[in-house]
């Protein structure tokens, strides 16, 4: 479930009070009340985090460390957040519902509730680490066992593909290569969860974003997603130039229609699309490379879309036939206007 941030506010503080009744409920430590304020106050700022809506620059480096690293990052700024919270929790406890915590004791925590507390932040940080590593959308699907059963659905699907990687690759080699992929597709992730799509695969130097129609459609987010990401790459174009030399380029394909999704594989599972729309957007990828287009997009889509937004353009490039189709698909240009 993917909540607005000015949603998640109301949602965070819930879901630690919910946490601290669970613990009040197996340690008999005090009044109910207490625990759910005091689960409120310590797990707030964790959910907050996690959530970006907390420090998002450090929670972005930490996320780019090895997952070893990674674990012992977050746990460590875990443990402050809990000491610091517990210690507002006993305070605002002894000061406003005149609980018997003095301000003494603010600091000292139950080795029971310090368990406690890690214990629950270590399970929200490998639940995060897996949600992170096969993608938010398809682990809340995997999850939910949404696709167990195959099921046919409209969807929208962006091939991405990041141009020169290869003339990259000879001049850098394959070590530096993937090192620049990888922080293309960084920098890709924030803009697509702000257009709440999911980044499916990567195959090579493209990765491929997917979008239920509904969402996608809304207020053109598939197409702002994509001019979102050229925007945060023209922004850090210092940093990129620092580090790599270049700026990166890429070209990107869209288009919609009705497929069918289903979980394949035993002891990997993966959601997998099956249809006609996921290859006419392979060929609509490649079509852009011949036109010289950065950004081309199917006419199925953009009457799906509608009026598009004040500060985008579709430019008609007409009718073109693409290899395992019978008839030719219209597509348009997409750019900014100036």
């Amino acid at each position: 479930m993917r909540f607005s941030p000015r949603w998640f506010y109301l949602v965070a503080p819930g879901l630690g009070a919910l946490a601290g009744l669970l613990y009040g409920s197996i340690f008999p430590v005090g009044p109910l009340l207490g625990s759910a304020i005091r689960g409120a106050i310590i797990g707030t700022p964790i959910l907050l985090y996690e959530r970006r809506l907390l420090w998002p620059r450090m929670r972005e480096r930490v996320r780019h460390l090895a997952t070893p690293l990674f674990l012992l990052a977050t746990v460590a700024l875990y443990i402050a957040m809990i000491v610091v919270g517990n210690a507002l929790a006993s305070t605002v406890l002894n000061r406003l519902f005149r609980f018997m915590y003095s301000e003494r004791n603010a600091m000292l925590m139950s080795q029971s509730g310090l368990l406690y507390a890690l214990a629950i932040s270590a399970l929200v940080v490998f639940v995060f680490r897996v949600r992170d590593l096969i993608g938010p959308g398809v682990f809340a699907n995997l999850l939910i066992g949404r696709y167990h059963r195959p099921i046919s659905e409209e969807r929208i699907f962006l091939f991405l593909d990041v141009t020169g990687s290869t003339r990259f690759a000879d001049r850098h080699g394959d070590q530096a290569a993937q090192a620049y992929l990888g922080q293309v597709f960084n920098a890709l992730a924030l803009p697509v969860s702000h257009a709440r799509g999911s980044i499916d695969d990567y195959i090579g130097d493209m990765a491929l974003v997917t979008w239920t129609i509904e969402r996608g459609i809304r207020d053109a987010a598939c197409l702002r997603c994509v001019f979102d990401f050229a925007a945060r790459l023209a922004a850090e174009s210092e940093a990129w130039t620092q580090r790599f030399g270049q700026v990166p380029e890429f070209r990107a394909a869209l288009h919609c229609g009705s497929v069918v999704t289903a979980e394949v594989g035993l002891e990997r599972h993966k959601i997998a699309y099956f249809g006609d729309v996921v290859n006419t957007t392979a060929r609509l990828e490649s079509l852009s490379k011949s036109l010289g287009v950065h950004v081309l997009v199917s006419a199925d889509l953009l009457n799906r879309i509608g009026p598009l937004p004040p500060d985008l353009i579709a430019e008609d490039l007409g009718a073109h036939s693409l290899r395992g189709r019978d008839a030719p698909l219209a597509v348009a240009a997409i750019r900014k206007r100036d």
